[in-house]
């Protein structure tokens, strides 16, 4: 754990660095699920637990983080720093470069740390993987699933100039609103149902509890759904039919 907390702050303030040079603090967010595949590596390089779950936990960190940093790059190139972090820098002024380092960085870093706690802790000595394990692969699945067609689904949706100013209400997106933060929700249970089945993997619920809780109230579905009404026509009927989260039939 202590390895992994060094890894996870070695990056943070790496990436930090880059951030002055480029000034972008949004160069974070393609690094943010880089970091959790380099915690699966140092788990699976430094644990002494079964090595076919130090494996398994591996490839499901590695092809979850691995597509989703493509993707991020791939969707914010050309576009500038975000906005989230425009406001920050506009408000603090001169002193954004260095209030970066903890407010956004280091922050990042911690919350990192927690939320792979089940990858750390699942790097013990064990009885091998169960049907606990299988449980968690099938978890992972559908949230990769609803992670990568969604962001696939909305990508498409963006491309096509006749759809400016409306909303994407097909497809995933025609049952839930956020079906790449489901997505995501699914996957970090998945992957700590595998990581219980050690024992010791168990006590990282914390993990997937506060990666819920980004998700669904402060960086995911709470801040994009913050004023998305009043800026797209069509947003709040769309809010009305459709589920926020959990996918299911839209109301009629």
């Amino acid at each position: 754990m202590l390895t992994s907390a060094i890894v996870i702050l070695a990056i943070v303030v790496i990436t930090w660095v880059i951030s002055l040079a480029l000034r972008d603090a949004s160069v974070i967010d393609p690094v943010w699920p880089l970091g959790f595949v380099a915690v699966a590596i140092t788990a699976f390089v430094a644990g002494s637990g079964d090595e076919g779950r130090r494996l398994l936990i591996l490839v499901l960190v590695a092809v979850w983080g691995l597509r989703l940093s493509a993707y991020l790059t791939w969707r914010n190139r050309g576009k500038g720093e975000d906005f989230r972090y425009a406001a920050m820098r506009e408000k603090r002024g001169p002193s954004f470069w260095i209030l970066s380092l903890v407010t956004v960085f280091i922050l990042q870093g911690v919350l990192m740390w927690i939320v792979s706690l089940p990858v750390q802790l699942a790097a013990v000595p064990d009885r091998g993987l169960g049907l606990l394990a299988v449980a968690g692969v099938a978890a992972w699945v559908i949230g990769f699933g609803f992670e990568a067609i969604g962001d696939w689904q909305l990508a498409r949706f963006k491309a096509d100039p006749g759809n400016r100013g409306t909303v994407l209400d097909t497809g995933l997106w025609r049952y839930t609103r956020h079906p790449n933060y489901f997505g995501d929700f699914m996957v970090w249970w998945g992957i700590f149902l595998v990581a219980a089945e050690s024992g010791a993997g168990a006590w990282g619920f914390i993990g997937p509890i506060l990666m819920t809780v980004l998700l669904v109230k402060v960086s995911g579905a709470g801040l994009l759904e913050k004023d998305i009404a009043q800026r797209r026509p069509g947003y709040a009927e769309y809010v009305r039919r459709t589920s926020g989260f959990f996918p299911r039939p839209p109301k009629r």
